[in-house]
């Protein structure tokens, strides 16, 4: 394998760790900035909104341009961001350097995939895109559990810095190593969303905007919930390690069986699973002790994680299957999907604190699967040929 698709996935690695680490430090930041951790909260919501508002915009404006100038630009700014956060001297500030960091990390996840196909070459286009797909993984079973940790023991502000310090190593590395003449696709903002129009590509973008929306009423506000449980903030470095495992195995797990079971029924399985999950952290925090509701909640953090990360890409399948010939167009409309529902869960999720225990969390989240889910059979029963599930 080409050693510039490995640091092409250090860097998603690096970018994409902050996007997950906001449940480990969200009572961190809180704490010093004198606020409420559903305030806090809304750091998540808008690093979500500028990673899915700012991606296609940026791209747009990047047209062309060297892959490599634009790649270094986005790790530079993205550091600039992370230096920003570190540095904050008031939660305005910190809100700032989360539009600088989510636009910029978008802005590498895009050009990433794209120039790792043109290293790869057309036949090897799935491996390049699914291993620099696999940093975002790795961010999640291990970036956001380490950061945390860090967090924990050194202040929020020095995760900030290590991240910055690995953005750096990455810049560095690919700025020597990547070619110099790598063209961009020059699309304008309405080519880039006319895959909509298709035939079953809107409806499957909702359902992942549903899903994620559902997913991070509880992912973001993992603290509380912890807190509930009559734990430490202390755990939540585990949690997200437990969560980051499930996380890796149902991203390999979704691949194997989608292509047995089809990606329609993986999806269905995903989402119903989901939806009992989010309802037994309900469940579990309202009924239980905290000597027996403590342990449960760091033990389903695996299960969830792997359910919760065999959708993604059995969603990204069907989604290419609706339109095969417009993959470049839909999956990174999907991700855009995808951080609109991250935007939309932390929104909620916080809202719903201010008035209501954190263990009405998944009984809030629980819906958003369930909805995904109906919208998910009725478009497959719309389509000739297909099978509800």
């Amino acid at each position: 394998m080409d050693r510039r698709l490995l640091w092409l996935a250090v860097g998603a690695f690096a970018t994409s760790t902050v996007a997950f680490v906001f449940a480990g430090l969200l009572p961190l930041i809180s704490a010093s900035a004198g606020i409420s951790v559903s305030d806090a909260g809304h750091l998540v919501t808008t690093y979500s909104l500028a990673y899915a508002i700012g991606t296609p915009i940026l791209s747009t404006l990047a047209g062309a341009a060297d892959r490599r100038r634009v790649i270094a630009l986005a790790l530079l700014i993205f550091m600039t961001g992370n230096a920003l956060a570190a540095a904050s001297d008031s939660f305005a500030t910190l809100l700032g350097a989360q539009v600088i960091m989510g636009m910029s990390a978008g802005l590498f996840a895009a050009t990433a995939q794209a120039t790792a196909v043109a290293l790869a070459g057309p036949e090897h286009r799935a491996r390049a895109v699914a291993t620099v797909l696999g940093g975002t993984t790795f961010a999640v079973a291990l970036g956001a559990p380490l950061a945390s940790l860090v967090g924990n023991l050194a202040g929020w502000r020095s995760a900030y810095l290590v991240v910055a310090a690995l953005a750096l190593i990455c810049l560095l590395v690919l700025w020597t190593q990547l070619p110099r003449g790598i063209p961009g696709l020059k699309l304008s903002l309405s080519e880039r969303f006319a895959a909509i129009s298709r035939p079953g590509i809107l409806p499957s973008l909702l359902v992942t905007l549903l899903y994620l929306t559902g997913g991070f009423i509880i992912v973001a506000y993992m603290a509380p919930l912890a807190l509930s449980a009559g734990l430490s903030v202390a755990v939540l470095p585990a949690m997200l390690l437990a969560f980051g495992i499930g996380a890796v195995a149902g991203n390999y797990a979704s691949g194997v069986l989608a292509d047995r079971l089809g990606p329609s029924r993986m999806i269905v399985m995903a989402l119903l699973a989901s939806a009992a999950i989010c309802a037994a952290i309900s469940a579990i925090l309202e009924f239980l002790p905290s000597s027996v509701a403590g342990p449960l909640l760091i033990g389903i953090m695996l299960p969830w994680g792997f359910i919760g990360w065999t959708f993604p890409p059995a969603q990204a399948s069907r989604l290419v299957g609706h339109a095969p010939e417009l993959a470049n167009l839909t999956l990174p409309l999907n991700v855009s999907a995808m951080y609109f529902g991250i935007a939309a869960g932390s929104f909620i999720g916080g809202r719903l604190l201010e008035v209501a225990p954190a263990s009405e969390l998944g009984i809030a989240a629980a819906p958003f699967p369930l909805v995904a889910l109906a919208v998910t059979l009725l478009t497959c029963r719309r389509r000739a040929g297909v099978p509800a599930v």
